[in-house]
């Protein structure tokens, strides 16, 4: 028999994410960075006008590489703990981690240059 759901167990789940997320973009210089970039991305899905399936493309991208950086930097501060010192093994797992971010990254920037190009060429007069 399933127990019932336990709303203030919910509740301060959902209380300790918001704090992870305040501490991601408050103190993670590369969260800032994409922060900056979503907010450019926004922007210029409002100027030139993207549409329904092309904004849940790029809020899904946003919403990934956001999450990537999050596992990233929890990745680094438990490696941190674990292993406070200079630890080779330790420093190729924040590699990957890193790389898995820039991965994402890349891939939302290629992304992101399909649904915008065509836009910014036709607003500029230029045609695909």
């Amino acid at each position: 028999m399933s127990r019932p759901i336990n709303i203030r167990k919910a509740i301060r789940s959902f209380k300790y994410a918001g704090m992870g997320i305040y501490s991601l973009f408050r103190y993670e210089n590369n969260a800032r960075i994409h922060l900056i970039a979503c907010i450019l991305v926004v922007i210029a899905g409002m100027i030139v006008h993207i549409s329904a399936t092309e904004w849940c493309v790029v809020v899904i991208l946003i919403g990934l590489v956001w999450s990537a950086e999050a596992m990233n930097t929890a990745i680094e501060k438990l490696a941190d703990v674990v292993s406070p010192e200079y630890n080779p093994g330790i420093k190729d797992v924040k590699d990957l981690a890193a790389a898995g971010v820039l991965i994402l990254a890349i891939s939302a920037v290629i992304a992101g240059a399909v649904i915008f190009v065509p836009k910014i060429a036709n607003l500029c007069g230029l045609t695909f």
